[in-house]
């Protein structure tokens, strides 16, 4: 089966946001564009009403994905867009749509006064559970958002992107979330911003208040994993410029502090099958909350 870029589409502003990156993703990608639009059915009451009766409203969630679709097929010519409803749980639905996608994004509503994201407890599920990338974006994102300003100062779609911004943990650098970040980057032709946050070990307490040379060595040491990390894949995308970033403190506050000049951040999670469940990670749990830019999210073994 042929992989295809999957959104979930609901008629919301969310979702038509994220519907309108994911048009613009597919289009970099070379990809099909799928909108997913899951029913849920309605509670008998509201089924009983005059106006908004379930042939009224199962009308309505068939009628705004076509026409949703046909405005994305006019705005990017040349793409593939098709629609497909389904009858269930969003829960169950979103989940299956990951297995036969390259990517699966999702809608999330911008939280009122200050950056970030209100992540729902569908969206939340999907990220947890999810075997590929998810990528959310915030109702409100403009094309433009995603390019450095123009020669006015104002946003244009016209200009180069803006950096791709990847949280990596040297501890256990996974090749699957680094090739997705230099391929993002290298598709965008732009730079791609990598950020490793670290702490001290538990010991480094015991020593002497500003041991400036200690805490140089820990430095050191962590700055080399990183470019060690990074070299190969450095190697195999020679045109794409990678920029590292190795800072004492929490990975989360650096990689929110880059969403701001970032047109994507990019995150991994560790897949995990135990009977504790599904886990997303703190640091991908902050990122997912409060990042200004879309967030990917990698699975990883």
């Amino acid at each position: 089966m042929p992989r295809t870029l999957t959104v979930g589409f609901d008629g919301s502003p969310e979702s038509r946001a994220a519907a309108e990156w994911a048009a613009r993703e597919a289009t970099l990608r070379g990809l099909p564009l799928r909108l997913v639009n899951v029913w849920e059915g309605v509670p008998d009451a509201m089924a009983e009403a005059p106006v908004l009766g379930a042939e009224t409203l199962q009308h309505w969630s068939e009628r705004v994905p076509r026409e949703a679709a046909a405005a994305l097929r006019s705005r990017h010519p040349g793409l593939d867009v098709t629609t497909k409803r389904f009858v269930g749980s969003a829960f169950e639905v979103l989940p299956a749509m990951v297995k036969e996608s390259e990517l699966l994004v999702l809608g999330s509503r911008g939280l009122s006064g200050v950056g970030g994201f209100m992540i729902g407890s569908v969206g939340l599920s999907v990220v947890a559970h999810a075997e590929r990338p998810v990528v959310l974006v915030r109702a409100g994102e403009q094309a433009a958002d995603e390019h450095t300003p123009g020669p006015t100062g104002l946003p244009s779609a016209t200009t180069p992107y803006r950096p791709v911004v990847l949280g990596l943990d040297t501890d256990s650098p996974d090749d699957t979330v680094l090739e997705f970040a230099f391929d993002a980057a290298a598709r965008r032709q732009t730079s791609l911003r990598i950020v490793h946050g670290w702490n001290p070990p538990p010991y480094y307490a015991y020593r002497l208040p500003g041991d400036l040379e200690y805490h140089g060595e820990l430095s050191t040491q962590q700055a080399k994993a990183l470019a060690e990390a990074v070299l190969p894949w450095r190697r195999k995308y020679p045109a794409v410029e990678a920029v590292e970033e190795s800072r004492w403190g929490r990975a989360a506050n650096f990689l929110m502090d880059a969403s701001r000049e970032a047109s994507l951040v990019v995150v991994g999670r560790r897949i995990r099958r135990s009977a504790l469940g599904a886990h997303i990670g703190p640091v991908t749990h902050a990122v997912l909350h409060h990042s200004t830019a879309p967030v990917a999210v990698v699975p990883h073994a």
